[in-house]
């Protein structure tokens, strides 16, 4: 078959075809619990409320392209990632430098450093629990380099990596519409062989039943960490149904302050139990902890919240992540490995004194370093960069560092990135040189730079909005549920990886593709931007 002709797609669809495939989607995701609760129906922050209603989660019609090549390779990639990532959260002193409150970016993002704080308290009394488990997922983006595509990663996440089950069920979903409609025949590209299988939900419950049986207690109980008026719960329930139903592990689902009354440690085992004021007010104790929460400020309210979850890190519970694994996952991270000879160090056999198994991976750090963009921090003033602006000949402003500097000169080019997740906070080309202006000084070390990814133009897809409100008077139109636009598609590659007692437990286990318009910056579906995909391998 010819190369792919990236902006001739999606295939032309008539008004009835696309009213047939809309119906067909759309019923398969609500029979298939691709779903979230409507807004109306969140769990309130006191009283927790049951569902009455459903709706389909915002999807895509027909999957998004991606080269075959490049998508072997990101997921032959992810073992190296979770070595990688479980090395650097076992280096206490590369945290401490690059994340911490003292000398690190933790100096400068107030968040930050109180997680660091809490670690180092926690480290200053003794760490219990050896063991981390990380459940991981590495996003990428194609890159239209001169003239082909290169697999660049967009950024590492090592805490709460959601939609993992629900993209699966989007993969099912597009295989169902092939074997039900052929996509009325509308391309030759859309075919089962190009249509790859995704087995996430099986593998991220694999990760944390192995934690839990490296825990040691049969009975115990894993703990989801969630947010009040969680919408995506139906992504977390598929987990807790596959642990349940596979093997046979209940899950407990509490949020920060549902635990500030509920949890507590036995002094001498350091056993985390919780325990419910009702139904049933036996206490469990808690193998692991899978946190769905605590990535962002907003979920700490106010200084007991922090409490809450260091008790937790205080505990004999395996952390899914532990907060060390969460501060590796810092977008401050990402650019110090890309700094002369770091990667390579973490590759090497030296690792094995971190606590993972010696194995040497630094032959894989030529690949790995292909899937970076040029990033740097604002307040960085390497040679490198000095040599930059020295070439340019771009004159010093007084105190302003050259990592500043050249994030001014380059903005159009270039994405800023603070140390958050969760989507919504990054600044974009055009909006940089007033942000810096506005930027406070002692700000700069909380913030990178990272080179646009320069996505293929021309391609387009069909993108189903979420079900209308029921005062929608236009519910029901397929012309204003389904539209068609120039999209861009970032493909997450999930993994697991539990380690800390000298090796590393570690897989690749499937997939995600989120696609958004083109208009929008940010990538993440639970914040409003972006639908649920999968892949057609071109």
């Amino acid at each position: 078959m010819a190369s792919f002709n990236f902006s001739t797609w999606p295939p032309q669809l008539t008004p009835e075809q696309l009213e047939a495939l809309t119906l067909t989607a759309t019923t398969y995701a609500l029979s298939h619990g691709l779903l979230y609760l409507p807004p109306s129906q969140s769990p309130s922050n006191t009283q927790p409320r049951i569902p009455t209603t459903a709706i389909h989660a915002p999807l895509s019609l027909i999957p998004a392209p991606f080269p075959r090549a490049q998508f072997q390779a990101a997921r032959g990639l992810q073992s190296v990632y979770n070595v990688l990532y479980a090395r650097i959260a076992m280096d206490t002193q590369f945290l401490d430098t690059v994340m911490g409150a003292e000398e690190g970016v933790g100096k400068a993002d107030e968040f930050t450093g109180t997680l660091w704080r809490g670690w180092k308290n926690i480290r200053e009394y003794g760490v219990v629990q050896p063991l981390h488990l990380g459940l991981f997922r590495s996003d990428y983006l194609l890159h239209a380099a001169e003239d082909r595509l290169a697999l660049k990663q967009v950024e590492f996440n090592t805490i709460s990596s959601s939609f993992g089950p629900l993209s699966e069920r989007a993969a099912a979903m597009h295989r169902n519409i092939l074997a039900s409609t052929s996509y009325f025949s509308a391309s030759p590209y859309l075919t089962a062989d190009n249509f790859p299988e995704n087995s996430t939900t099986s593998g991220l419950a694999e990760g944390l039943a192995k934690a839990h049986a490296a825990y040691g207690v049969q009975d115990a109980r894993i703990l989801f960490v969630v947010q009040p008026n969680e919408r995506n719960v139906f992504d977390q329930r598929w987990l807790e149904y596959e642990l349940l139903e596979k093997h046979q592990i209940c899950v407990i689902r509490q949020t920060l302050a549902d635990l500030a009354i509920s949890a507590s440690l036995d002094p001498s085992t350091h056993a985390l139990t919780i325990t419910h004021a009702s139904p049933n007010p036996s206490p469990y104790e808690i193998s692991a902890i899978y946190f769905r929460a605590s990535y962002t400020p907003s979920d700490f309210p106010a200084p007991s919240y922090y409490d809450t979850r260091f008790l937790l890190e205080r505990s004999r519970a395996i952390k899914c992540p532990s907060l060390p694994l969460q501060l590796a996952g810092g977008k401050k991270v990402q650019e110090a490995l890309t700094r002369p000879g770091v990667l390579e160090r973490f590759l090497s056999n030296e690792g094995a004194k971190w606590g993972t198994h010696a194995l040497d991976l630094t032959a894989h750090a030529t690949d790995i370093r292909a899937t970076w963009m040029g990033m740097w921090a604002l307040d960085s003033n390497d040679t490198d960069i000095v040599a930059a602006l020295d070439h340019l000949q771009v004159p010093e402003q007084g105190n302003v560092p050259p990592g500043t500097r050249l994030a001014r000169l380059k903005a159009s080019s270039l994405v800023l990135k603070p140390q958050r997740e969760g989507g919504g906070n990054n600044v974009y080309r055009e909006a940089i040189p007033a942000f810096l202006d506005s930027l406070p000084a002692e700000e700069r070390e909380a913030w990178i730079a990272m080179e646009m990814i320069e996505t293929p133009r021309g391609v387009s897809g069909y993108l189903v909005r979420a079900s209308p409100s029921s005062s929608d008077p236009n519910e029901g139109s397929t012309e204003k549920k389904v539209v068609r636009t120039e999209v861009i598609s970032e493909l997450g590659i999930f993994g697991y990886a539990l380690f800390g007692a000298g090796e590393v437990v570690e897989r690749e286990v499937g997939w995600l593709v989120r696609t958004k318009g083109t208009e929008s910056n940010e990538g993440g579906v639970a914040a409003g931007f972006s639908v649920l995909d999968s892949v057609i391998l071109v």
